[in-house]
């Protein structure tokens, strides 16, 4: 394998593959057994290389494939987007169950909201794969960064999204206050609406 980052696209395009089979597989499960999805979206992707370059750069990491691959953990990078709150906590319960994989970094930003109002949970995973790695071991080590939201929470994420990378933007202070405004409205949203699940399912 090369030794530049983009080299490896190939394989973790495989490692990304196999681990979205299998969240899509549990999904399958999920809609066989109970009648309804586990998720509501699942996004993936392949960090491209000038965005790892520049965290590299940013972590005071040499800009190559060891320092993408083993010493950033976000080259494999999912989204998944659940209608409910508590189907964050059924994904997260699939995760913990994958065979090779194991948990190595949590954030809750769900019930530890950031000051700005951005909610979301945050895992690293370690991922173990019959492919060499760049260390030249088989199986292999890869990881991925995997981001549990509700619709909701994803929605403002998108807004905010665009504040932090958009230029020029007028009045940032004020931006950042409906921003910070939009995200607890969002946050009640998500609570009444757990609350009216539990209500039409006790019923």
């Amino acid at each position: 394998m090369g030794s530049s980052y983009e080299d490896w696209r190939p394989v973790l395009e495989k490692v990304q593959a196999q681990l979205v089979r299998q969240i899509q597989q549990y999904n399958q499960k999920e809609m066989e057994e109970h009648k309804e999805n586990a998720y509501e979206h699942l996004i993936y992707r392949i960090k491209d290389p000038a965005s790892m370059a520049e965290k590299c750069g940013r972590k005071g990491l040499p800009v190559n494939a060891r320092s993408a691959l083993h010493g950033v953990y976000d080259a494999i990078g999912l989204r998944i987007v659940c209608r409910f709150l508590s189907d964050i906590d059924r994904n997260l319960r699939l995760l913990r169950q994958i065979p090779g994989c194991t948990i190595i970094r949590e954030k809750d930003y769900v019930h530890n909201v950031k000051p700005n109002g951005y909610r979301s949970y945050h895992l690293i995973l370690r991922l173990e794969e019959p492919f060499p790695d760049v260390e030249g071991n088989t199986p292999g080590i890869f990881y991925a960064e995997v981001q549990l939201r509700t619709i909701a929470m994803d929605s403002w994420a998108s807004l905010e999204h665009e504040m932090k990378y958009k230029r020029d933007i007028r009045n940032p202070e004020l931006i950042g206050q409906e921003l910070k405004r939009c995200a607890d409205e969002l946050a009640a949203c998500d609570l009444s609406m757990e609350t009216i699940r539990k209500l039409i399912r006790e019923n």
